[in-house]
């Protein structure tokens, strides 16, 4: 039995299954869209990232939260039960042995709501990232 959203009309196979009845263009708008309980943490790695890279741009792409200098630099967004942290394959290999302790599969980095944000690592990754993918 399918489900149709009433907003959007667009039809899913779960019931309330979640989606965006229209795509965020401003990472405010993508942060007031999701759950209230994961909008601090989503302000919170905003913030690290922001401080972490002031030269780049804060803009939606692939319907996430970027920062981009001439092209895409790091991603993140929300999820069911954590916040996806999208620095790209080559970032997670060289940081592997200091996210050993989340759940990192190639290019994608977890971290569970419940969890404190690792704000230096991720100021390290963001970094480690504006240098190799600026232009």
């Amino acid at each position: 039995m399918s489900w149709k959203c009433p907003k959007c009309g667009r039809s899913f196979e779960k019931k309330d299954q979640s989606h965006y009845c229209v795509k965020p263009s401003t990472v405010d708008e993508y942060i007031s869209l999701q759950d209230e309980k994961v909008r601090s943490k989503l302000e919170e790695v905003r913030r690290i990232l922001r401080d972490a890279l002031p030269e780049c741009e804060e803009t939606i792409s692939w319907s996430m939260p970027t920062y981009r200098r001439g092209r895409n630099i790091i991603h993140f967004a929300a999820s069911k039960k954590h916040i996806g942290i999208y620095p790209g394959g080559e970032a997670t290999e060289v940081f592997a042995e200091e996210l050993s302790g989340y759940d990192v599969s190639k290019g994608t980095i977890r971290i569970p709501y419940d969890d404190e944000l690792p704000e230096e690592l991720l100021r390290k990754i963001a970094g480690w990232c504006f240098e190799k993918y600026k232009k």
